[in-house]
């Protein structure tokens, strides 16, 4: 299968933001394809709670392996794989499941520096996960793997004390480790935004949130990827459950149609 990793990584580099569409499961990814976006990438929210899991890694990789199957197998886009902490807790492991993504024509990842035990988020050591991102990035070198890695930073996401310093702090360690993207979700000031960018030499990612200013001015402030997450996902859920109200209400069907 052809993979399209530096298709994918030139988007990173244009003047326009790529939007990637997030999905969850095959339907979805039709819906982006119908639409001709070039790029949609999984939410792993969204796919675990399409499955009745919570997010963090609960869901097993191949659980997960099989969902990224479907969507690989029924779209034309550019697909790139939220790989949460990366299903393994050794670089080898990761590598490897990345390498099982590669071959299914997967453009790229995301990989977290967070860990979710025991139901609660936490963000781990900055110098310990760009080490390990060295060896991953290494251990795909080494085997010949080109595909486009996004690393996600949460010092926004868990609020950490000083988070833009956190942000910038991790910049500085995560852009020399050999990955491609950095990703910084609930970032919304765009003061913020514009520091990260500033100091990035990797192209930088954010996040629908409330509060992100529109695509123009993400733009505007250097952003170069801007992605849905689970909240698309979630509002169809929310218009399924007043959809079904009010069938019940109205004891019938008619609601669907008009």
């Amino acid at each position: 299968m052809k993979n399209r990793f530096k298709e994918f990584l030139a988007l990173h580099h244009k003047t326009i933001p790529v939007q990637v569409g997030n999905v969850w499961n095959a339907q979805s990814a039709l819906v982006y394809d119908k639409l001709n976006f070039e790029v949609i990438g999984t939410s792993s929210a969204a796919v675990a709670g399409s499955l009745g899991f919570a997010d963090g890694e609960e869901m097993s990789f191949e659980e997960y392996l099989f969902v990224i199957k479907r969507i690989a197998a029924t779209t034309s886009a550019m697909l790139t794989v939220d790989l949460e902490a990366g299903y393994g807790d050794t670089p080898e492991e990761i590598s490897n499941n990345i390498i099982q993504l590669h071959n299914l024509g997967v453009v790229g990842i995301n990989i977290e520096d967070s860990i979710v035990t025991n139901g609660k988020r936490s963000i781990v050591d900055a110098d310990s996960f760009a080490a390990k991102l060295k060896q991953i990035t290494k251990l795909l070198a080494d085997a010949g793997v080109e595909i486009f890695i996004n690393v996600r930073t949460d010092s926004f996401l868990l609020n950490v004390p000083n988070a833009l310093e956190d942000a910038l702090a991790r910049t500085k360690l995560y852009q020399d480790t050999g990955v491609h993207g950095l990703f910084f979700p609930c970032i919304t000031q765009i003061a913020d935004i514009e520091k990260v960018t500033a100091l990035s030499t990797l192209p930088i990612n954010v996040m629908c949130m409330p509060g992100l200013p529109d695509f123009k001015a993400l733009q505007d402030a250097g952003v170069k990827r801007i992605s849905a997450g689970p909240f698309l996902n979630m509002n169809i859920y929310k218009v399924l459950e007043s959809s079904i109200e009010k069938i019940v209400a109205e004891n019938s069907f008619m609601s669907l149609f008009n």
